[in-house]
C-alpha cells in the first residue's frame, strides 16, 4: 500500500546545527492496516507523516503508494488520495464558512476548478447524513459558521471531511491531543468507526498510550528516527501499556535521562 524506502532526511543542512533525523529509514504499510505510532518528542513521528504527505522534501529515498513512485509528486496531488486530520482542530476547517460550505469544499477536493456553483444542492442531504453519523446535531446547523463550534465538533467535522471523498490513506497527527478527555474519547470512537466502515489504511500518531494499545492492528514506537518497537496482529493485541512504558524507560536510561 505505502512504502518508505531508504529515506534520508536532514534538518538545518549546511549549518552547525545540521541534524540527520532519518538515515536509511524504511517502513512498509500494508493495505487496511491501522498503525498507532508512539515515541518521544523529536523521534520523527510527525516528520514521517509530513514525508508521506509531501509537506517536507527528502534528501534521498523513495515513497511508493500502490506501486507508484510519488517521491516527486507535489503535496496537493498526493492529498487526492490522502486524508489528514491535524492536532489543532482549526486546521481542518474554515471558520468563516458555514458547515455546508465546509462540507462542499471538502467534497470538491481533487476536482478541477471551473465557473460553477460551489455548493451542489443535490448533495446537501448526503452531507446531512454524513454529519448525522457523528451524533452531535450538526446536521441541523448547516448554515452555522464553523468558527462558533467547539473544538470537538470541529475535529469531528475534520474527520468526516477528510474522508468525504474516496481516499486510500488516512493520516491522524495527534488528532485528540488538544481536546478534553471526554471529547477525545468521542473522537477516538468516531475514528475507529470511520476507519472500520471505510476500510482505510491509517497511521495515527498519538501520545496517549491507551489509545495506541486499544486502537489499530499494528503498533510502532519511534526513537531518534528509528523504529524500536513493531507489534503486529496478535502480538499487538497482547501488548499492554506497561510494555510500552518499560520500553520508554529503557530508552531513557540508555540516553542518560
Amino acid at each position: 500500500m505505502v512504502e518508505l524506502k531508504n529515506i534520508y532526511k536532514y534538518y538545518n543542512t549546511g549549518t552547525v546545527n545540521e541534524t540527520c533525523l532519518f538515515n536509511n529509514f524504511n517502513l512498509e504499510v500494508k493495505k487496511e492496516q491501522f498503525i498507532s505510532v508512539v515515541g518521544s518528542n523529536g523521534s520523527g513521528k510527525t516528520s514521517m507523516l509530513n514525508i508521506i504527505c509531501g509537506s517536507i522534501p527528502l534528501e534521498k529515498g523513495n515513497i511508493i503508494m500502490d506501486g507508484k513512485d510519488i517521491t516527486k509528486e507535489r503535496e496537493y496531488k498526493r492529498l487526492k488520495n490522502i486524508g489528514r486530520v491535524y492536532q489543532n482542530p482549526a486546521f481542518g476547517t474554515c471558520p468563516d464558512m458555514t458547515i455546508l460550505e465546509n462540507m462542499s469544499l471538502a467534497d470538491n477536493k481533487g476536482k478541477p476548478f471551473n465557473l460553477s456553483f460551489g455548493i451542489n444542492k443535490k448533495r446537501i442531504d448526503y452531507y446531512r447524513d454524513c454529519l448525522r453519523f457523528l451524533n452531535l446535531g450538526l446536521e441541523d446547523k448547516m448554515d452555522v459558521k464553523v468558527g462558533v463550534l467547539s473544538g470537538g465538533q470541529r475535529q469531528a467535522m475534520s474527520l468526516v471531511m477528510s474522508t468525504l471523498t474516496p481516499i486510500k490513506f488516512l493520516i491522524l497527527d495527534e488528532h485528540t491531543a488538544a481536546l478534553d478527555p471526554k471529547t477525545a474519547e468521542l473522537i477516538m470512537e468516531l475514528t475507529g468507526k470511520i476507519v472500520k466502515e471505510k476500510k482505510l489504511t491509517t497511521i495515527m500518531v498519538t501520545h496517549n498510550l491507551r489509545y495506541a494499545v486499544e486502537y489499530g492492528n499494528r503498533l510502532l514506537m519511534m526513537h531518534q528516527g528509528n523504529i524500536v518497537m513493531d507489534k503486529v496482529g496478535k502480538e499487538k493485541e497482547e501488548t499492554q501499556i506497561e510494555h510500552i512504558l518499560n520500553m520508554f524507560n529503557e530508552i531513557s536510561i540508555e540516553c542518560g535521562n
